[in-house]
Formats: structure tokens, sequence, C-alpha cells
């Protein structure tokens, strides 16, 4: 049966949160795998109309928050300069070909795929298989710049603390955070450019500290400690025994964080609603879809979505 339609804002600056998962058993992205992959990210987002907000590359899937631009941002000059940048100055270039590139750098879906294919064949050469590396393919949610921004980003640099892998995100060099802290942003690959007004006039390392702050605060993510038998944190045992196990604020954030993975849409209840109005006739169900409220984090609203048919 044919696929629904991937929900894309083609006309405006538009962020998604990309998530993709491999196809294989186990866990078969190892630490050269993952630096590859970070490597492969950088050099297509020297070519494509795209910003870097956040990344984590895990051993079975990865996630990406990115930020596309338009094709009338960039300049015919800008397209030319990126193709010599990219292929070198002894590649052939016509200007027939920028109406080709201007569309395609601009798309989403092409990004994804350029890069999920020379992971591949890396990956298939290092060990030295064939076939399909990738399982389905991948999913996007839109995402609303500032609060939920912010919360999407939180979200994705705490896979590994949630995974059990690290203590501190900032531990792991596959995810944003620890990018930031550990190479000092090298390549000036990633972007702090959340969409938060009182971002605006700070300095770029104000900026990564004020998103450590809140990934520690959000994300409750412990500084020390030992591990109960249970694995569980002692403190994390008492605090919760203390709180008669009742569900707090920070314990939502992280219960709640699979709306950033399996949402359509996800903002601000007039964010939601607006975009839900593009793409309202691609929905299968006769009834009004309404933006749900997100328990744990405040004022942030979900839309489910698109099924496959």
């Amino acid at each position: 049966m044919p696929r629904m339609s991937r929900m894309i804002i083609p006309d405006e600056k538009t962020v998604y949160h990309v998530m993709s998962r491999t196809a294989l058993d186990k866990f078969p992205f190892g630490d050269s795998e993952k630096d590859e992959f970070v490597k492969i990210i950088q050099q297509f987002k020297l070519i494509y109309f795209v910003e870097i907000l956040g990344f984590c590359i895990m051993e079975k899937h990865f996630h990406l928050l990115v930020k596309m631009f338009p094709d009338h941002y960039y300049s015919d000059e800008e397209i030319k300069k990126r193709f010599i940048r990219f292929y070198g100055k002894d590649r052939d270039f016509s200007n027939d070909w920028i109406p080709g590139f201007r569309k395609k750098w601009s798309r989403l879906s092409e990004f994804i795929k350029e890069i999920k294919q020379t992971f591949s064949r890396y990956y298939n050469k290092k060990h030295d298989r064939r076939g399909t590396l990738w399982g389905e393919r991948f999913k996007s949610v839109i995402v609303e710049n500032g609060d939920t921004l912010i919360n999407c980003l939180a979200y994705i640099d705490l896979n590994p603390v949630r995974a059990g892998l690290v203590d501190r995100p900032e531990v792991y060099r596959w995810n944003s955070l620890g990018y930031h802290i550990q190479t000092e942003n090298k390549y000036r690959f990633l972007s702090l450019d959340l969409g938060l007004k009182e971002f605006g006039e700070m300095s770029a390392s104000e900026r990564l500290r004020r998103y450590r702050r809140y990934v520690y605060e959000a994300g409750g993510v412990k500084s020390s400690g030992k591990i109960h038998s249970s694995g569980i944190d002692t403190r994390i045992l008492t605090k919760e025994r203390k709180n008669n196990f009742e569900i707090s604020r920070i314990d939502r954030f992280l219960y709640r964080t699979r709306y950033f993975s399996d949402s359509g849409i996800i903002g601000t209840k007039e964010f939601v609603s607006a975009n839900y109005q593009r793409f309202k006739k691609m929905f299968q169900s006769r009834h009004e879809k309404i933006p749900r409220p997100i328990k744990g984090l405040e004022g942030i609203y979900s839309l489910k979505r698109l099924r496959e048919i």
C-alpha cells in the first residue's frame, strides 16, 4: 500500500526532530561507526540549507534536530560556492544545474537520504556485508522554536543517560552537549539558536551554560551517588520514598519524552493548530483533530503523527 506523505513546510524555516533505526540485531554501531556518522553529518551540512541544532548517535539509532531553510534563502552564487566546497574546484559546474540543486538542497528527505546512504556504504564496506542497513523510513516531527525546541534538544541529549551508558550527558561524545563540551563546537558544527528571546544577547558560552543548566534541572541528572542493588541510585530511592512515589514535574519530563518521537507536530496550542490546517487533507480521520496538552510540560501541545496506510 502507498505510504502517507511526510509533513513538510517547504516555504518557511522549520525545525524537525528526525529519528531512524537500524534493521540489524544487537548493537551494531561502535565508537568508530559513531565517529564516522558525525563526520558524514558534518560533510552534508556544508552543502544543504540546514543548521544542526542537536544530535545523538546511539548503538542502534540516531536523532537529529535540524532547522531546514527554504530554497529562496540562498543566491545562485551561494549555490555555486557550496558546489565547489563539496565537490572541489576541478569539478565542472553549469548554471543550468542551479534550479535542481536549489530544490534538492532545501529538502529534508534528500538531506537525510544522503546521510543514511553514505553511512550504509561505509558500514557495509567496513564489515564486508551487503543489504539494507536501516529499518523503516525515518520519522520526523515538526518542532516549534523556543520552549518546545529546548525540551526536545534536552530529550535528545539525555538519550545516553536514560540508556545507562553515562551519568552525565556531556560525557557522551556522540551527542550535541558532549560535542559542545569536549570539542568546543569544532568547525562550528552546532547552532545554539533555539528561538529563545533570552538567548538573543548572550554569548555562545553563556547560551551553552544556560542550556546545560536546563538539561540538568529538567532532566534530573544526578551528579554523583551510590547505586542501589536494584540499579536505582540510593538517593533517588530515598527521595521517592519521601515523596510517597508521587510523580514530580521532572519525572513527567522524562516519562513524557515519547511525545518528541511519536508526535507529528509539537509546540504551543496555536502552533500545532495552525500547522494542522496545513496538512489537514492528509489525515484520514473525518473528525477535526485537536492539539492535546502534554502533562508535565506546561504550555506544550502535541498532535499525533500520520499513520502509515
